[in-house]
């Protein structure tokens, strides 16, 4: 299948209007839709989420084109909306980011130039096999007359893939942004509904899917730890699947509001909560032995996995450290058409997507 990704706008620049976030996991599709309240601040319109068949996406990538697009298309049903302007997003480890430094004077052509230059050094494909963005972050610490620019590649084929899905479901990508990039959009917003805004103090950033614990430690807009762990809520699917021969779908459900068969608190759920607790307390020691740090202020959760009853709570107590659940949406209004109540309940899961969604009020 031919796709044409020229009509697919600038990773860094979207200019456009509306928009709808799009998060593709390996579990389900989320939306989210942004509009502007006035002043450039951010209502929340509408939101969905659509359970993704079992394999249909593979470590990021798209395994059956049919069925993700189908979910699409079914999600963006769900979600009521006109819109079919999407931003969508490739997984961090599918894209090779680089911070480089040029001159200040060049102009956008000589620029591209000289990033193209830089890039062959950084990528090990040919360039004719990737979609290569830039954007200029800002002036050189080190020297007044240079900047600093953000490399961004990715090979074509995987951002091919992604826009035929949202092409077969009669979608218009429009933006194609990273993961890492989207989530830090919504965390910004996290962030300053802690004591101080978070400044000066050390917040860990835990987002638990369904295959793996992403841990991001921050300290005033910058990262000083990254680490990735083998954990997540398929682990917790299962069990569920196999002690009550349910199908993935209703397992999923019982995870988040379902009515639990009698056992279920005591030998499936607490079980596990007790492992992921345990699994973040380790992956703060593992920061504390591997960098001069000894503290973190904060842990917010963050992915599916963080929606199971009573996670924070045990985390918090397991780390002595302050836990919250994500909620970027704390500070925004909210459409009447939303329960308020059932977005907090997602929010921790929907951090990709709103941060995509936020794309809409970039200038």
């Amino acid at each position: 299948m031919q796709i044409d990704v020229s009509a697919l706008k600038s990773i860094f620049n979207p200019k456009l209007r509306p928009l709808i976030g799009v998060d593709i996991s390996s579990t389900s599709i989320k939306m989210v839709e942004l509009v502007d309240a006035g002043k450039g601040q951010p209502r929340v319109e509408r939101y969905a989420i659509e359970s993704l068949p079992k394999d249909a996406m593979l470590d990021g990538n798209v395994a059956s084109l049919e069925v993700v697009a189908e979910s699409l298309r079914r999600c963006w049903e769900r979600l009521g909306t006109s819109t079919r302007y999407i931003a969508m997003a490739l997984p961090t480890s599918a894209v090779i980011t680089k911070k480089i430094t040029l001159p200040a004077n060049l102009r956008e052509e000589e620029m591209e130039v000289q990033v193209e230059s830089e890039a062959n050094q950084y990528i090990p494909f040919a360039l004719e096999e990737v979609n290569l963005d830039f954007q200029v972050i800002g002036s050189a610490p080190s020297n007044p007359d240079d900047v600093e620019v953000l490399l961004a590649a990715s090979r074509k084929e995987k951002v091919e893939d992604f826009v035929a899905a949202a092409e077969v479901a009669q979608l218009k990508p429009v933006i194609m942004d990273v993961e890492a990039y989207a989530t830090q959009a919504a965390y910004e917003l996290v962030i300053k509904q802690l004591p101080g805004e978070g400044a000066h103090q050390i917040v860990a950033l835990v987002d638990v899917g369904a295959s793996a614990m992403k841990v991001t430690i921050m300290k005033d807009d910058q990262q000083i730890y990254l680490r990735e762990q083998a954990f997540g809520g398929s682990q917790l699917t299962e069990k569920i699947m196999q002690a009550y021969g349910m199908g993935q779908d209703e397992a999923e459900t019982l995870k988040r509001s379902g009515t639990p068969p009698d056992n279920y608190e005591a030998e499936i759920l607490h079980p596990f909560i007790e492992n992921l607790a345990q699994e973040v307390a380790r992956a703060m020691q593992f920061f504390f032995t591997s960098t001069p740090y000894n503290e973190v202020n904060h842990i917010i959760l963050a992915g599916g996995s963080a929606l199971v009853p009573g996670v924070a709570e045990l985390v918090g107590q397991r780390t002595n450290v302050n836990t919250v659940l994500a909620n970027p949406f704390a500070g925004m209004a909210i459409s009447p058409r939303i329960r308020a109540k059932q977005l907090a309940a997602d929010a921790p899961s929907l951090m990709v997507a709103c941060g995509l969604a936020l794309r809409k009020f970039d200038q």
